[in-house]
């Protein structure tokens, strides 16, 4: 006989399970960052050229974000942050988020992000805006 909603037992997800998406995640971003800091993308040859640069010259807002990456695990900030400043923002922010998400996880509470659509405007026109600023005379310092 079924349990009935509310009873003994209802919801109890055991924690390995409740914890698995997170630390996938996790798993796969290690992964791709240790892939990352160990194949160097200064050196010609080991990654696609961004399709944008290639054609146009414009840079797109993710143009350095593997430089970016590769200096910031490396610890090498002040690179990082000039290769994509961006990126390095995403990185914190992914950091935060995962952690919050990995907690609510092992608590057995969701995790619900809503951030009024004033905010996801907002990160819109900050990245447009660094997207038009690095590719300007006066922006070179934001340009990977």
């Amino acid at each position: 006989m079924p349990r009935p909603a509310g009873g003994p037992g209802a919801g109890h997800v055991p924690l390995a399970r409740r914890v698995a998406m997170p630390v996938g995640a996790i798993v796969s971003v290690a992964a791709a960052f240790a892939y990352v800091g160990t194949v160097d993308p200064n050196e010609p040859g080991h990654y696609p050229v961004c399709p944008l640069v290639r054609f146009t010259g414009i840079y797109c807002p993710g143009c350095g974000g593997l430089r970016s990456a590769h200096a910031f695990i490396h610890g090498d900030l002040a690179t990082a942050l000039g290769a994509n400043a961006v990126a390095v923002v995403g990185y914190v922010i992914f950091a935060v988020v995962w952690a919050m998400w990995l907690i609510r996880a092992v608590q057995a509470r969701p995790l619900r992000i809503s951030l009024p659509r004033a905010w996801w405007w907002s990160v819109g026109a900050v990245v447009l805006i660094f997207s038009v600023v690095r590719n300007l005379p006066f922006g070179a310092g934001l340009a990977p």
